[in-house]
């Protein structure tokens, strides 16, 4: 698959943002092929399959930080997969949505 150099853009300035207000590597947060983040403090996860994941398409990224509340829908839809009882990420891009500059 392709990277388009404005997706990757937009990817690494969300997960910027989710890495500065949610620090740690409790969940790992995957946007393949764009990036991988371990986020928000309570544990640490070192090898294999983390017990809490989320994962999503760069455009389903950029779609959630401008509507942060669509979050339990793209999960619904299966836009979103979530796994494990830590994995529920909607307040942080409610709180991430806020820092984003406006498009």
């Amino acid at each position: 698959m392709q990277k388009d150099p404005q997706i990757a853009f937009k990817v690494k300035e969300i997960l910027n943002i989710i890495k500065e207000i949610a620090p740690g590597g409790l969940v790992e947060l995957r946007i393949p092929p764009y990036a991988v983040i371990q986020c928000v403090a309570g544990g640490n996860h070192k090898r294999g399959t983390p017990p809490n994941t989320v994962e999503m398409s760069g455009q389903v990224l950029i779609q959630l930080i401008k509507e942060p509340s669509s979050y339990h829908k793209l999960c619904a839809q299966g836009d979103i997969a979530a796994s494990g009882i830590n994995s529920d990420l909607s307040q942080i891009f409610v709180i991430a949505a806020t820092k984003y500059p406006a498009q």
